[in-house]
Parts: structure tokens; C-alpha cells; sequence
């Protein structure tokens, strides 16, 4: 009897020959039984293996500035009004900033991802984070530095490509359709306008989205294919984490095969692009994690803005379990000036952050755990 070729994988062989996925396909992709899962996940790896080979690019947050956000974004622990019990400070000064950044870059991160909270910077705080930025590179040359500063004004945008700044990052967060679901204080053409002040300014657009605020799948691929339309280079693929304290406190619609076939989704629709395992990966994924990286070939070490993530030796190891490697810098830390590199390893000890650092739950009934080190903080980073 003939084998036939799967139509996962006929999907597959039809991007691969150049050719692109209708909505009704990535609907298909998100629609899959369980019975289908690892077809599905092993055609779209092929897509991230042929674009990106075995390596995982490694990103690293700094939260500059955390809580007291005047915008109501629903999802959000720094949200107007929130009483979540986050960390709340304001901004860390360059030293600081280049600290909590150099935990990240010594434990393998190549992108630095520098957050503030806010609708956006004055022209005063774009000047403060550009010279942490020109700090950062200047300690560690061959390090990307994403800026998240919240909506730009005319002229901030080149203003952080000049210091130095490699990239932009603005979530889309939702569907155009179902924004006004999650956030009422800004549009989403306030985001689509930012998206395009960075791109239009040299920068690398970063966009993405958050999975699991009530959208439906078609949502989901209106989404990934607005994405793909405005040509961004990374898409962070995060999933809900429903702080307590905020509208979404407690909605859970996400299992872990939902995740993986999000993941697979995106794939499919840009899979030249870069595709990042986000927050919320340890709750929504759990053991499935290590699958995710078949498909996305990013993610972020150790813990987000507000909330903790698996101690980062975890994720080095995560990764070298799959048979993959982190992708090293241009000019990594450790450079020894003759050709060899001290590089972080996946055989660094479970926690960079200190023994006393729990494993972060990951059952999805868990409390979301808040963060409690790193910047802003007299305690180590998790990195």
C-alpha cells in the first residue's frame, strides 16, 4: 500500500516551495484534533528548522520602569488601577540598568529587552534610555538592545536608532476586531502607528500578541496575518497570565495543545520569522515547553516585567535537552580577544539567581507568582 504524505506536512512542502497559507489553512492549523497534534507540530518545525537551523535566540527583560501605568489595558498588573502586587518603582538609573542587563547577557542572552511602563516616553526619558542603551553596547558590543517604551513620538524612534538601539518592540496584543475588548484608553491604530515609526526610523519591528483574552481562532489568525502584512522581523507569543487584581483575574481558556498549535499557527502564516516563546510559556505549556522550541526558535530567560519565569538554567537546559543551542553574539561577553569565548553553558546550575529561588509553578490553577528580584530590587536576577 502507498505511504501518503500527510497534509500537515503537504502544507509544509507547499511554504517551503515558496508558497503562502490562507486564513481557511491556519483556521485548519488552530482547528486540529489532538490525534493530529505532532503532525502538525513536525510540519511546521520544518519550517523553523529550514529559516533558522538548531538555533535558539536568547532575550533577557529589564523592566526600567515598573507599575503606575495610566492606561487600562486589561491584561495588565501595571494597569491604571490595578491592585495586583507588583513590584512599583520608577526609573532605574544607568547603572542599574546596565547591571540587571549584564545578568542576562552573562547567562547567554544576545537581546537585551529594555521595558518601561507608560503610555510613552517624554523626549527627557527617551534621552535617559538611550544612554543606558549607548551604556550597554558600550560594555558589550555585540549585543542587540530592543527598546518597549510605550507609544513614540515624531522623532523618538531615530532618536533610540541612533544610540544604538537595534530594535522596537509594540505588541498588537489582539485582533484589530477585539480590541476594544481589552483596552479602551488607546486603539489599535495607535499601535499600528507606533509599528510603523520604528520600522520607518531603521529600527526592527517587534510586535506580537497575547493568546488566551476570550479571542476566537478566527481573531487569532486575523492577527497573525496583520502581523505578516506589516512585515515585523519578531513576533513574542505570549499567553495570558491572569493577574489577580486586573479585569482578567482568573480567565483560563488555554491548554497546552492549544499553545502548540498557536505556535504552529504563526509558523505557518510568517515562517521566516523570528517567533518567540513569551510570558505565560511555564503556565500555559508546562512540560510541553520543550516542543514549543521545534517551532519557535526564540525566547526569554529566566523572568518577565512583573512576573517569574522558570529559573534560567532551566531554559539553558530546556534547550540543550531538545538538541538545540542558543545563538551567541556577534561579539559575546567573555571574548577573549583570541578566538575563544567564555560562554554561558546549559550546564549552569538550575537557578543563575541563588539556591534559595523556587522553580516557578506551572500548573495552570497556581497563583500567577509575582516578581520579587532583580531590577528594582536589592536581590539577584533570575537569569
Amino acid at each position: 500500500m502507498a505511504i501518503t504524505t500527510p497534509r500537515w506536512h503537504e502544507l509544509a512542502d507547499h511554504v517551503l516551495d515558496g508558497g503562502v497559507v490562507t486564513a481557511a489553512d491556519a483556521l485548519a492549523v488552530l482547528r486540529s484534533p489532538d490525534s493530529e497534534l505532532m503532525e502538525v507540530v513536525a510540519a511546521a518545525s520544518r519550517l523553523r528548522f529550514q529559516h533558522f537551523g538548531n538555533k535558539v535566540k536568547v532575550n533577557y527583560l529589564v523592566n526600567l520602569k515598573s507599575g503606575l501605568c495610566p492606561e487600562d489595558c486589561f491584561y495588565c498588573s501595571q494597569r491604571l488601577n490595578s491592585t495586583a502586587g507588583i513590584l512599583r518603582y520608577t526609573w532605574l538609573n544607568t547603572e542599574e540598568a546596565v547591571t540587571a542587563a549584564k545578568a542576562g547577557i552573562a547567562a547567554g542572552a544576545s537581546r537585551v529587552c529594555l521595558v518601561a511602563s507608560g503610555t510613552g516616553p517624554s523626549n527627557r526619558e527617551v534621552g535617559k534610555v538611550s544612554d543606558i542603551i549607548e551604556a550597554i553596547k558600550s560594555d558589550t558590543p555585540g549585543v542587540e538592545v530592543c527598546a518597549c517604551l510605550g507609544a513614540l513620538k515624531d522623532g523618538q524612534a531615530e532618536k533610540l536608532c541612533s544610540s544604538g538601539a537595534d530594535a522596537y518592540n509594540h505588541n498588537l496584543n489582539t485582533a484589530e476586531s477585539h480590541y476594544e475588548d481589552i483596552c479602551t484608553t488607546h486603539t489599535y491604530a495607535d499601535r499600528e502607528h507606533t509599528v510603523a515609526q520604528a520600522h520607518g526610523a531603521g529600527l526592527s519591528a517587534c510586535s506580537g500578541f497575547i493568546a488566551g483574552m476570550g479571542e476566537t481562532h478566527d481573531q487569532l489568525v486575523e492577527l497573525a496575518f496583520d502581523l505578516r502584512a506589516k512585515d515585523v522581523d519578531s513576533i513574542p507569543v505570549n499567553f495570558l497570565l491572569p493577574f489577580d487584581g486586573t479585569p482578567l483575574e482568573g480567565v483560563d481558556t488555554l491548554n497546552p495543545r492549544d499553545c502548540l498549535r498557536i505556535l504552529a499557527m504563526v509558523r505557518f502564516v510568517a515562517p521566516d520569522t523570528e517567533i518567540r516563546m513569551a510570558a505565560g510559556r511555564e503556565r500555559h505549556l508546562g512540560y510541553l515547553q520543550g516542543m514549543g522550541l521545534y517551532v519557535a526558535n526564540s525566547l526569554f530567560l529566566g523572568d518577565y516585567l512583573t512576573s517569574e519565569g522558570q529559573p534560567g538554567g532551566e531554559d539553558l537546559q530546556m534547550i540543550a535537552d531538545a538538541g538545540l543551542e542558543v545563538l551567541q553574539m556577534d561579539h559575546p561577553a567573555g571574548d577573549t580577544g583570541d578566538g575563544t569565548v567564555e560562554a554561558a553553558t546549559a550546564n549552569a546550575p538550575a537557578n543563575a539567581a541563588g539556591p534559595a529561588t523556587p522553580a516557578v509553578a506551572t500548573g495552570r490553577d497556581q497563583k500567577v507568582a509575582i516578581r520579587t528580584r532583580g531590577a528594582g530590587t536589592s536581590e539577584p536576577a533570575n537569569a
